[in-house]
C-alpha cells in the first residue's frame, strides 16, 4: 500500500481527492492537512509514502517551503506538488525544494494515479506541460529568468521598491538593480510595470 498525506486548504479539493483516490486498491490515506505547518508536522509523525501538497495556504507557510522541509528529512516522504499554478517562478521554486513531482489540479484521475505511484518509486513526475516549461528553460538559459530574478520581479509585482526588496532577500540594493537591468533586457521592456505585465503574460509569475 502506498499510504497518502494530503495537504490542501480547501475541504472541498481534499474531498475530491480523496474520492478520486480511494478508489485505487493500492492507496491507502493516512492523514489530511489544511495547512502547510500540519502537512510538515504530520510528515514527521505519521508513516507517509507521498505528500499530496498544494503551493498556496492563504497567510500561513507557502506550500514549497513545507516542501523543502519534509524533503530534508532523512527517510520522510516524497512530495507530489498538486496545484492549480504553472508559472516558471512556481515551478523552480518546488523543484528547488525537493519535490519529486509537478501535477496541475485539473489532471485527469488516471494521471494523478501514475503520478503518485511513480513518485512513490522514487522517480519523477512531472506534468507534461510543467516538464515543457522546464526543458524549455535549458534550451534557451541566456534568454530565462534565473530564480533570483523571479524573486526580485514577484516583489516588484507587489509594490515593493528596490530598497524593500533589498532588505526582505538580504542584497544590496545596488544587486536588486543589477537584477531588474537582467529583467528588463530578457523581457525586452524598460519599466517595473512593463516587466511585470510581460511577466504575467508570458506565464513567469502569478497576477497579484
Amino acid at each position: 500500500m502506498i499510504r497518502l498525506l494530503l495537504a490542501d486548504d480547501h475541504p472541498v479539493v481534499r474531498a475530491g481527492l480523496r474520492a478520486v483516490l480511494d478508489a485505487e486498491p493500492d492507496f491507502e490515506i493516512v492523514a489530511e492537512a489544511a495547512s502547510a505547518e500540519r502537512a510538515v508536522a504530520l510528515a514527521a509523525s505519521e508513516r507517509v509514502d507521498v505528500v499530496l501538497m498544494d503551493l498556496q495556504f492563504g497567510a500561513g507557510m507557502h506550500g514549497s517551503e513545507a516542501t523543502a522541509l519534509i524533503a530534508a528529512a532523512d527517510g520522510g516522504p516524497r512530495v507530489l506538488v498538486l496545484t492549480t499554478y504553472d508559472t516558471d517562478a512556481d515551478i523552480l521554486a518546488a523543484v528547488e525544494a525537493g519535490a519529486s513531482g509537478y501535477l496541475l489540479k485539473d489532471a485527469p484521475p488516471e494521471e494523478l494515479a501514475a503520478a503518485v505511484r511513480t513518485a512513490a518509486a522514487g522517480r519523477s513526475a512531472l506534468a507534461p506541460a510543467v516538464a515543457l516549461r522546464l526543458m524549455d528553460r535549458m534550451r534557451a538559459p541566456a534568454e530565462s529568468l534565473s530564480k533570483r530574478e523571479l524573486e526580485v520581479l514577484q516583489l516588484v509585482r507587489d509594490g515593493l521598491s528596490n530598497a524593500e526588496i533589498a532588505r526582505q532577500l538580504f542584497l544590496s540594493q545596488a544587486t536588486v538593480k543589477s537584477h531588474l537591468v537582467h529583467v528588463y533586457a530578457k523581457l525586452g521592456v524598460d519599466s517595473r510595470t512593463s516587466a511585470v505585465a510581460a511577466a504575467i503574460n508570458r506565464g513567469l509569475v502569478r497576477p497579484r
